[in-house]
């Protein structure tokens, strides 16, 4: 499935961003538009390398040495996407081969997202000119706040980054954030959605552990894992962040479905979208990785939402999940709404079931990811790559001609190692960033090539 999504990219979109594989063009709308960034190239090759298909690996090395830069391109661009695409699958390559170039394009792309952070209050905003620099908010986003997933995804790479390089300055843009976030008052100890650069204070109360919030709280566990435990703070957060959540937005359905419910304004929505499935592997590693009066809740929360997210997937024709599902007047675990049906091959119901393979061996995850292997190959294999598809629920879906460049950075790779032995790639040693780029552990995977002691956790 891999070599056949980067053969067609190669044959017809090398170096664009993105595939349509139906029209066997490149894909110019999607979240980096028409400038071309290499994005495919650069999301895939730490699948690439841990599927140990070397010549793809080197192909895409060789056009990053020779053909990436940002220097020429004049366009505004998303920091979180830049961030967990580039920075993340850079930094992951660095620390698979140890190559230099991986750390220098690294640095180089970190660079161009830094005035970005050049706020009032530090808290970065959404979008950055990658030509001028001028950055900017989205005007939709609560009075042009920030957003809750997008300013608390860097600590991963930007703590790495200073790591490997012996600079702060990518360290303190990201331990600046975590400060402003101690400080607020959460309401109802929730965390919404919005937060405003200039005030610091926050925007429209809307809480989701889905789309605008999710990887936030990813990052705050996996910032913990990342540091060998180093981090207490970030545990701290999470585990503070935690019981709210549980206690105030997931339900137990008639039939005895867990999920996890938007809320706005304090009134849950019943409604969870398919971002939101990460939330079983992530409440799955909470309970394995620290004993706490939590870690058997986390795991039953863990076990209920990704047999939820299991459900949307089977009570479909495809057999593939709706991009969001409801619990409302009688529906369990299915897509109301037309615009919530389509599935765009999206990952985050696979990285639940390798996460949560590996933490229990229940082999009923297996067998769930090899069902949505062949959902893949029914539905979305085309004759030149991948497509998601319109209606999950239609017999004969439409294909909507476009191979996401996390195809291959994520469902492929959490689908390879969901069949893999537990010491490739062991979670013990690696966590993955939200597009499934591993990055090392320190003090405990020797790849994880520091340059030097560097400061204290907390900043002066």
């Amino acid at each position: 499935m891999m070599l056949h999504a980067w053969k067609n990219y190669k044959q017809f979109a090398w170096g664009r961003n993105e595939l349509r594989p139906i029209t066997q063009s490149p894909h110019t709308n999607g979240v980096f538009g028409n400038s071309n960034v290499g994005l495919t190239i650069i999301d895939s090759l730490s699948t690439l390398h841990i599927m140990e298909l070397y010549e793809e690996f080197e192909e895409g090395k060789r056009w990053l040495r020779q053909r990436f830069s940002l220097h020429n391109i004049a366009a505004d661009v998303s920091v979180f996407e830049i961030n967990i695409r580039l920075v993340g699958g850079l930094l992951s390559c660095y620390a698979l081969t140890g190559d230099p170039l991986f750390k220098e394009k690294a640095v180089h792309v970190a660079d161009k997202l830094l005035p970005a952070f050049r706020t009032p209050t530090g808290i970065p905003l959404a979008m950055v000119n990658l030509k001028t620099g001028m950055a900017k908010n989205y005007a939709w986003a609560s009075g042009s706040s920030s957003i809750l997933s997008e300013l608390g995804t860097f600590h991963l790479e930007f703590t790495y980054l200073s790591d490997i390089t012996g600079n702060r300055i990518y360290r303190d843009s990201v331990m600046n954030i975590r400060r402003i976030l101690n400080k607020l008052e959460k309401p109802g100890g929730l965390y919404p959605l919005y937060l405003n650069p200039r005030t610091g204070n926050w925007g429209l109360y809307h809480m989701s552990l889905g789309a605008l919030g999710d990887s936030f709280y990813e990052y705050l566990l996996k910032a913990w894992i990342q540091s060998a435990g180093e981090d207490e703070e970030a545990r701290l957060m999470f585990d503070e962040a935690m019981p709210p959540i549980i206690e105030q937005m997931i339900r137990t359905s008639p039939s005895g479905l867990t999920y996890v419910s938007d809320m706005k304004f304090g009134r849950l929505e019943h409604k969870m979208d398919h971002l939101a499935c990460f939330a079983g592997g992530l409440f799955g590693l909470a309970s394995q990785t620290l004993a706490n009066e939590w870690s058997t809740k986390y795991m039953e929360v863990a076990e209920g939402l990704t047999n939820t997210c299991h459900e949307s997937y089977v009570r479909t024709s495809t057999k593939l999940g709706p991009e969001a599902f409801r619990f409302i007047d009688g529906v369990e675990a299915e897509a109301v709404k037309y615009t919530e049906k389509y599935y765009i091959l999206r990952p985050e119901v696979i990285e639940s079931y390798f996460i949560m393979w590996r933490l229990t061996h229940q082999q009923k995850y297996r067998d769930w990811g090899w069902e949505a292997v062949q959902a893949l190959e029914k539905h979305c294999r085309t004759a030149h790559g991948y497509s998601g598809i319109k209606d999950v629920y239609a017999k004969a879906p439409l294909k909507d001609d476009v191979q996401q460049s996390f195809f291959l950075a994520e469902t492929l790779k959490y689908l390879y190692l969901l069949f893999t032995d537990d010491s490739v790639m062991s979670l013990e040693k690696w966590v993955f960033n939200t597009e499934a780029h591993p990055l090392p552990i320190k003090g405990v995977n020797p790849l994880y090539r520091a340059a030097a002691v560097t400061p204290s956790l907390h900043l002066n």
